[in-house]
């Protein structure tokens, strides 16, 4: 939430947290997904909200795990996923976030993608999932290892929400 207020900041939009958990339907597809984690959300609220979802495509792996990142890096966590990705003989993902809003009529969807590689050993802090094992194409350091400010300069989160600012904003 604190890196979601930050991208905010100068747009002079705030949002307010719901704290309720949503079960994400377990699917590869993210828009699917984000459509599903979208609705609950709007029952649940009855008021315009936002949900994202952020996915790693692994090249290599025909793109998976894609919307079952979360429970991949689970099982993997950085040493295991970056033992294993990392010595792929194509290391290429692809950083996607997508958000969705709903208005109260029509939902609404804005994603951000970044591509990058998967380094043979987590680097940086380990507290924000695989922003330890993520370098973008172009860079040398982990998102873990530049910090939240550089981070969010670049992110796939970043341009998500650059998408979803504009549009709110016409």
């Amino acid at each position: 939430m604190d890196e979601v207020t930050e991208l905010l900041r100068d747009s002079g939009l705030a949002l307010i947290h719901h704290a309720d958990a949503i079960e994400e339907l377990q699917t590869e597809d993210e828009e699917k997904l984000v459509r599903d984690k979208l609705l609950k959300a709007f029952r649940m609220c009855g008021r315009p909200v936002i949900v994202e979802h952020t996915s790693l495509q692994i090249r290599y792996l025909n793109d998976f795990p894609g919307g079952l990142t979360q429970i991949f890096w689970e099982k993997l966590g950085p040493d295991r996923f970056s033992e294993v990705v990392g010595k792929l003989p194509d290391t290429s993902v692809t950083a996607k976030t997508i958000i969705g809003y709903c208005d109260g009529k029509i939902l609404h969807y804005f994603d951000g993608t970044i591509s990058g590689k998967v380094p043979s050993h987590p680097a940086g802090p380990e507290d924000f999932q695989w922003d330890c094992v993520f370098v973008p194409d172009g860079y040398t350091q982990t998102f873990a290892e530049m910090g939240t400010e550089k981070k969010n300069e670049i992110s796939m989160r970043k341009i998500a929400y650059d998408q979803f600012i504009k549009y709110l904003q016409s």
